[in-house]
């Protein structure tokens, strides 16, 4: 059985992304899953100066621990002004402290969503172009726009031509992970 780690990059209560990323990483056969919520990681903001008083946060560790012990990694990106939540990028400077290649050549499905209709479309382009050389295997990448048009808690994706996107794009991360078992 795969172990797959999926959490909503935003620090948001109620979360959309952090929805999607639980609803996607449950339609994943033969799968582990471990939920993430970046509460759990919160850590002073990153500085030079704060890494050389202080050293690196043990919640960077711990989220890189996690990272390291999956078998592949679901990410919904929440976008904030076109970019990355602070509370993510927070995280992720400082586990960048620990080791370049900070996602360990991890096969990821990346999501995003938003109320709106680009669906949260720049952060996740960004992050699509600059996460492999940050050591992650990109295998797939989908974007749900109006998130309360479209997704049911229940249900997940409810129009049709999404939810057809979507599932080509969670088979590319299962045909991944299942080559890692065979």
């Amino acid at each position: 059985m795969n172990r797959i780690v999926a959490f909503g990059a935003s620090s948001s209560k109620n979360s959309i992304n952090k929805k999607l990323a639980t609803w996607v990483a449950k339609q994943v056969e033969n799968a582990e899953v471990q939920i993430l919520d970046l509460n759990d990681f919160e850590m002073p903001i990153f500085s030079i100066d704060r890494e050389k008083e202080n050293g690196i946060p043990r919640e960077a560790h711990d989220f890189r621990n996690v990272i390291k012990s999956a078998d592949a990694v679901i990410i919904s990106f929440a976008e904030h002004n076109g970019s990355f939540s602070s509370a993510y990028k927070n995280v992720t400077d400082w586990m960048s402290r620990i080791e370049r290649g900070m996602w360990a050549n991890k096969p990821i499905l990346m999501l995003a969503t938003s109320p709106g209709g680009r669906g949260a479309k720049t952060v996740l382009e960004h992050a699509v172009n600059i996460y492999p050389h940050r050591g992650a295997q990109v295998v797939g990448s989908f974007s749900l726009p109006f998130f309360k048009e479209n997704f049911d808690e229940n249900t997940g994706i409810t129009d049709p031509a999404l939810l057809q996107e979507f599932l080509k794009q969670k088979e590319s991360l299962e045909r991944t992970i299942g080559a890692f078992t065979e």
